[in-house]
């Protein structure tokens, strides 16, 4: 089974959904418990939500695999993300309810992780390095748009409910003043959504290791509350608020060709 699907674009935009996949292995799957099988910590349906931005002519980089058989937002090395604060890891071991993943004494081990990491961190990373090369030598700039989405409320990473739109550039560090000020001005520009620039969610791994305005690469993290475009009880896809949703994403999208 490939590891990811990549969809070459023409401009200088690359969608990278990182945890979209849901594909668990059988040998895995026979491990974990039973609930944790639904794979809940998906980011459910973001494909289907982002693929108006083939059309606008954005390269797109999906995965197979769940983020329980390995989390591609986070270092190889495993090392924390929100130092201090509750998190899952490399390899969940955890859902984002607090509930564990794996049956007692079936987690994986060392060897095991280092063989996911091989079979299907990697080669994400390696797709991801390369599209944002070849995009980089044919614009000069390139944009790094990280698509994610999560519940409304997960009491683990944070209280109450989260924000819809939460936007994150590592404090600024990850992409140019003034992409970050065209993407604020947008969110403060409509009243359909709550919205928040670097708080809780300040962009993951990938934002933070691949954004480097000052060499041309700026990287920037969406994180948006599932409630606006599903049903998180259901996990079902509801259009109607989806093709709300997408007009401002999509308006996001294209300030960052601007």
């Amino acid at each position: 089974m490939e590891s990811h699907t990549l969809h070459r674009g023409t401009v200088p935009l690359l969608v990278s959904l990182p945890h979209n996949g849901s594909f668990i292995p059988k040998d895995v799957e026979a491990r974990m418990k039973r609930p944790a099988r639904r794979s809940a910590d998906t980011d459910w349906h973001v494909q289907q939500l982002y693929a108006f931005a083939r059309g606008i002519g954005a390269s797109m980089l999906v995965p197979t695999a769940s983020r329980y058989v390995v989390d591609l937002n986070r270092p190889s090395d495993g090392h924390a993300l929100y130092p201090g604060r509750k998190e899952t890891g490399l390899v969940p071991t955890v859902q984002f309810d607090g509930s564990d993943i794996y049956r007692p004494g079936a987690e994986p081990g060392a060897e095991e992780i280092a063989e996911r990491v091989k079979k299907w961190w990697k080669p994400y990373h390696r797709a991801l390095a390369d599209e944002l090369s070849r995009l980089r030598k044919k614009h000069g700039r390139v944009v790094l748009w990280e698509g994610h989405s999560i519940r409304s409320h997960v009491p683990m990473l944070f209280d109450g409910r989260l924000p819809d739109f939460n936007l994150g550039t590592a404090d600024g560090a990850s992409c140019s003043t003034a992409l970050q000020e065209r993407l604020t001005a947008l969110l403060a520009a409509q009243n359909d959504y709550s919205w928040v620039v670097n708080g809780r969610f300040k962009g993951g791994y990938i934002t933070r290791h691949y954004g480097k305005p000052e060499d041309g690469i700026d990287a920037i993290q969406l994180e948006l509350a599932q409630v606006n475009y599903m049903d998180e009880d259901s996990f079902a896809y509801l259009p109607k608020k989806a093709e709300q949703v997408q007009v401002l994403i999509k308006a996001m999208l294209e300030a960052c060709l601007a």
